[in-house]
């Protein structure tokens, strides 16, 4: 199989005939082998009826149903799962990602890249609840993860499928897969794609999904620069407290011998107690963060680094992989 499609469809009953045969429009000229995985995310309209439809007229199309909405990342991961082409292909189901643009992605592909990200240039979409929370957050992932890209909402991407094997998302995580795949090495470009405004239905996005991104972007840094070494972001913040509660208990001591000042009248002694207190709980929380890298890698087999290619070296040994995202293994 050439090419595997992911769409989440979550209440797009309106669009999914049309959906459907605008990508066969698109994918008719290249001669490309495809499947297309339709992921049913619980809708309560009429969607999966014509989902079930698409399948029994045309074997390409492969139904995921979901006994509930469990949100577009999880959507996103079933048919990730279940594709079996060479480059996978995720997009939305509201019409407003072009499928024209996906021959466009393949051929980055073909150049070497590993990751295509689209960037929705012109989007089609209202200003403040729409592409402000966007550029916000295309902002802040980038600063952190320092893979720059101008739009790391649009779900239309491409990926090889090594990239994508082993990867679990969770959460907003779907999002970030360019960052994570970027850290271990992958190639990531990124392609100027068409946008559409919505002509059927209802967004399911808004600017109050901009808080869960960040925290989510929170765990993708922790898991992308210590997962496998928090003491060393623990132990850091622990030392660190340590001083500064040392300093204090200095600074108290001083005062009660040369300024005559009473200890337990002075707010510095309570600082100084809670700062080495909080210092010694870092500590002892990096310690305990070892214990869990080391059972969490060691017990399931998880490499710590990630091989391109061997030479001359036989057979891969048990437990070993070459996209193994060892640095967070989403």
């Amino acid at each position: 199989m050439d090419l595997s499609i992911v769409v989440p469809i979550y209440n797009e009953e309106e669009n999914i005939s049309a959906l459907h045969e605008s990508i066969e429009t698109a994918l008719a000229p290249t001669g490309l082998e495809y499947e297309l995985i339709l992921v049913d995310d619980g809708s309560s309209d009429g969607s999966f009826p014509l989902l079930k439809e698409l399948a029994a007229r045309d074997k390409r199309v492969k139904v995921i149903r979901f006994r509930r909405n469990f949100g577009q990342t999880a959507a996103m991961a079933a048919g990730f799962d279940a594709a079996t082409g060479t480059v996978v292909v995720p997009m939305d189901g509201d019409l407003q990602n072009d499928p024209t643009d996906i021959p466009l992605l393949l051929a980055k592909i073909h150049e070497g890249y590993d990751v295509v990200s689209g960037w929705r240039k012109d989007r089609q979409d209202t200003f403040i609840n729409r592409k402000l929370p966007s550029i916000i957050a295309n902002g802040i992932i980038s600063r952190m993860t320092g893979v720059h890209l101008h739009d790391y909402g649009c779900t239309l991407k491409a990926y090889r499928r090594e990239v994508l094997d082993g990867i679990n998302l969770y959460g907003e995580m779907h999002r970030f897969v360019p960052a994570l795949a970027s850290q271990v090495g992958a190639k990531v470009a990124e392609l100027p794609v068409r946008h559409h405004p919505r002509l059927h239905g209802t967004s399911k996005y808004g600017i109050s999904r901009t808080m869960r991104v960040i925290l989510d972007l929170m765990t993708v840094k922790f898991l992308l620069s210590y997962s496998t070494k928090p003491i060393q972001l623990f132990g850091k913040w622990g030392i660190y407290t340590l001083m500064a509660g040392f300093f204090s208990g200095s600074l108290t001591i001083y005062m009660k011998l040369f300024e005559h000042m009473s200890m337990n009248r002075n707010p510095l002694l309570i600082l100084t107690a809670f700062l080495l207190f909080m210092g010694v709980q870092f500590i002892v929380l990096g310690l305990l963060g070892e214990l869990n890298a080391r059972t969490y890698h060691e017990s399931q087999g998880k490499s710590v680094y990630v091989v391109k290619e061997r030479i001359n070296l036989g057979d891969r040994g048990p437990g070993t992989r070459d996209w193994g995202l060892g640095t967070g293994d989403w």
